[in-house]
């Protein structure tokens, strides 16, 4: 069980990254009997440690601390800047002791110094991706997820995505429920949450919300209709093959891959949220039958849509909806 939470203050950290672990796991829910757990931001060079901000943290707790956690979060940083070799060590020997370790962004890169990408799927922000296999090649780098759960070590991609990985941990230890609880309070979107495994959520536009942003939202709201790539080039005024250009220079995928996956996570909401049979839940996601909902939804999350029910839907969702579910 997830109680003791140990937060890694960096040189160089960004101070987003760093605040999304204090707020999902460093305040005090008790008044809303949501988990509250024994947290401590951990610095390995001193009790005052510089942000890439220009602004400093203090920090009570040396390495030793870390000694207790259930879990190590590591922010992102200047992967350019160093970390003492100790710190790499410790992560290392926590590891092997049992705790977990998130990363969010190029926290991923601290945990490749520990060696605790080797073998392992991980993922970071897509601008370090090729960076991350260059400098640490037997890493199995995904540059196209929000995060890789390869417990004990879960990495995240860029900036908000920290909040999903953090979600999709909460939810893991303590079930959807308390995932969606703790997101209404930071009034973020469960909607993008994963499961026991690596889950693949859609991949975000590079650069704000891309040329793509009127077609995104226009598919987006109408998923249960025959789509094709004809069809969405013709709404967005586009050749298919200029279309296919433009989506994977601003989401990374292919038109048809990203419909897939918006449609999987629109079964994934329906699942979470209603007692819909999947073969109505089929027909509102656009896969059309039941049978072509499981092939799609195993294929991308390792899990049927029957198993993804029961493991993140308890009957107490039943009465808590989830905010913009519409």
């Amino acid at each position: 069980m997830l109680r003791d939470v140990a937060v890694l203050a960096l040189e160089g950290s960004h101070a987003f990254e760093l605040g999304v672990f204090c707020e999902v796991f460093g305040i005090d829910r008790s008044n809303d009997a949501l988990p509250v757990y024994d947290f401590a931001l951990v610095s390995a060079t001193g009790d005052s440690v510089p942000t890439r901000h220009g602004f400093d943290v203090r920090v009570r707790h040396g390495l030793d601390r870390l000694s207790s956690a259930d879990l190590i979060c590591v922010p992102a940083y200047d992967p350019a800047v160093r970390q003492p070799k100790r710190l790499a060590d410790a992560l290392g020997a926590a590891v092997e002791r049992g705790a977990r370790v998130l990363s969010i962004c190029t926290g991923a890169f601290l945990l490749g110094e520990a060696d605790l990408l080797n073998g392992r799927r991980c993922t970071t922000h897509w601008r370090y991706t090729d960076d991350l296999v260059r400098r640490y090649p037997q890493a199995l780098v995904e540059s196209d997820v929000l995060y890789v759960d390869e417990d004990p070590v879960i990495t995240g991609a860029g900036t908000a995505a920290g909040v999903d990985t953090c979600l999709h941990l909460i939810r893991k230890e303590h079930g959807s429920s308390v995932a969606n609880a703790i997101a209404r309070r930071m009034v973020a979107s469960p909607h993008r949450e994963g499961g026991q495994r690596q889950y693949r959520e859609r991949p975000q536009p590079r650069e704000g919300t891309g040329s793509l942003a009127s077609l995104l939202a226009w598919v987006e709201a109408n998923l249960d209709r025959e789509l094709t790539v004809e069809a969405m080039a013709g709404h967005a005024h586009l050749s298919p093959r200029t279309l296919a250009r433009r989506f994977r220079e601003e989401t990374g995928t292919t038109p048809l891959q990203w419909l897939t996956g918006q449609r999987v996570l629109l079964a994934q909401h329906h699942l979470e949220t209603t007692d819909d049979s999947i073969a109505t839940i089929a027909g509102r996601t656009g896969f059309g039958t039941a049978d072509n909902l499981r092939h799609h939804f195993t294929r991308r999350l390792g899990v049927t849509p029957q198993g993804y029910r029961r493991t993140f839907r308890t009957p107490d969702d039943r009465l808590q909806p989830v905010p913009g579910a519409g």
